[in-house]
Order: structure tokens, then C-alpha cells, then sequence
């Protein structure tokens, strides 16, 4: 005898599931691809954002130098 969990037995096939069961369902989670793409904008946007600041600061730094 195994002392390993097993899933319990099905004794009748389970029954298609309610109309009102399947509006009230959570949404499916997210694809990986999704999850990726998702990833990849925020890595895009944070890198986007990051050399726009350093720009403005170059530009500052230049600016104060010429004054």
C-alpha cells in the first residue's frame, strides 16, 4: 500500500456545466505569451523613460555649462 495522495474516484461523468455557472466564472488566467508581451512593454517603457531623463539631464548639465 502506498502512502501517496491519489485523487479521489469519479463515479458518474461529470455534468455539463450551468449557463449561470459559466457567466459567473473568473476569467481564464493569462497566456505566457501574453504575460511576454506585457513584460516587453514594460521593459521598452522603463528603458524609454530612463534615456529620456538621462537626455534631460545632459541637456541641463550642457545648458548650465554655457551659462
Amino acid at each position: 500500500m502506498s502512502i501517496a495522495p491519489v485523487a479521489p474516484r469519479r463515479t458518474a461523468p461529470a455534468a455539463a456545466p450551468d449557463v449561470r455557472d459559466v457567466q459567473d466564472a473568473p476569467a481564464a488566467a493569462p497566456r505566457v505569451r501574453h504575460q511576454a508581451r506585457e513584460a516587453a512593454t514594460v521593459m521598452v517603457f522603463s528603458a524609454a523613460t530612463s534615456a529620456g531623463i538621462a537626455v534631460f539631464f545632459l541637456l541641463l548639465a550642457v545648458a548650465a555649462r554655457q551659462a
